[in-house]
């Protein structure tokens, strides 16, 4: 089969052709249908993510597909069905082998491409803004990067909380996109002023940033008492230092965030997320953004739209 992946001696990632795996005891290997990028997958081959495997080892954090085999312990019963998978690697090839408890059954009307571009992005910002920031109806959430992968999502599940969302991002085409995601105002961030425009509109409650740097801290110094900043990711590549001394006058609280470390100390957590998320898109009320759907051959093509932020909500590859 093909898979890209990531060598070892810094030798570039690359496509090559290896053996289909056999599924080790309480795995499932899926005839993989679609593969989500993350901007996670840029910082493995980096070697800077916190999860990053020994090289050699195939990218891809989240999949979709067909389960054709079982290791032992997994009742076969699963086989022919249609899931996700969030399995921290491996994505990016023909097949794949992942924890048959992490794979969830896909809603029917819902194609491999919508799968993949499902898990991470809606799964982080639900528990985001669910779990730990408890969003409430009527608050005000600015959302940072908010045509990304994860920002897009955000947008739509605070619309969907009920409260007030602002979408920050830069330029009129990318905030166009987060205006259709439901934003009530919108901000871009290569021409205004963040905190100027986030305090004239009753500043901020809630924080979502998957940016930091500078865009940080604008949104900081926007926050009403007992706001809640949700520390995402830093794309910018910035990671800001809080003033703790700011946070004590206005009960500011910072909150971080790693989605996936869940699966490892309270795995409930993500399972209850995405029954509710499933439920609400079977419902019609969430509708994934996939700008780019690309082939497996470029792959490469897919991680660089994530350096150069130049997609908007997923880029997908379809093996």
């Amino acid at each position: 089969m093909r898979a890209f992946q990531v060598l070892p001696d810094d030798q570039p990632p690359a496509l090559r052709s290896i053996d289909i795996p056999a599924p080790a005891e309480g795995e499932v290997r899926l005839r993989i249908g679609a593969c989500g990028l993350n901007f996670a997958d840029t910082l493995m081959i980096r070697g800077e993510y916190q999860d990053t495997p020994e090289s050699p080892f195939t990218l891809g954090m989240e999949v979709a597909g067909t389960v054709e085999a079982c290791g032992a312990g997994v009742d076969e019963a699963v086989i022919g069905r249609r899931v996700a998978v969030f399995g921290g690697q491996g994505g990016l090839a023909e097949y794949g082998c992942f924890p048959a408890g992490r794979c969830v059954p896909l809603p029917d009307a819902m194609p491999f491409t919508d799968a993949a571009a499902f898990q991470v992005a809606y799964g982080t910002s639900h528990v985001a803004l669910d779990h730990k920031a408890r969003l409430q109806p009527g608050e005000t959430l600015l959302v940072l990067g908010a045509a990304g992968g994860v920002g897009l999502t955000a947008v739509e599940i605070g619309k969907q909380m009920g409260a007030t969302v602002i979408a920050c991002a830069r330029g009129a085409d990318k905030l166009a996109v987060a205006e259709q995601a439901g934003a009530d105002h919108l901000i871009d961030a290569q021409s205004e002023d963040i905190r100027e425009r986030c305090k004239a509109l009753g500043g901020l409650d809630v924080v979502y940033d998957p940016v930091g740097g500078d865009q940080f801290k604008a949104a900081f110094r926007a926050c009403n008492p007992e706001a809640r900043i949700l520390a995402i990711g830093f794309a910018s590549g910035d990671i800001p230092q809080i003033p703790a001394n700011h946070l004590l006058v206005k009960n500011i609280s910072v909150l971080g965030l790693y989605w996936g470390g869940y699966l490892k100390f309270r795995p409930q957590v993500i399972s209850d997320s995405l029954a509710t998320l499933f439920g609400w898109y079977a419902e019609g009320k969430l509708k994934p953004h996939v700008s780019h759907t690309l082939p497996l051959d470029r792959a490469e093509e897919g991680l660089d739209l994530l350096r150069t932020r130049k997609s908007t909500g997923k880029v997908v590859i379809t093996p």
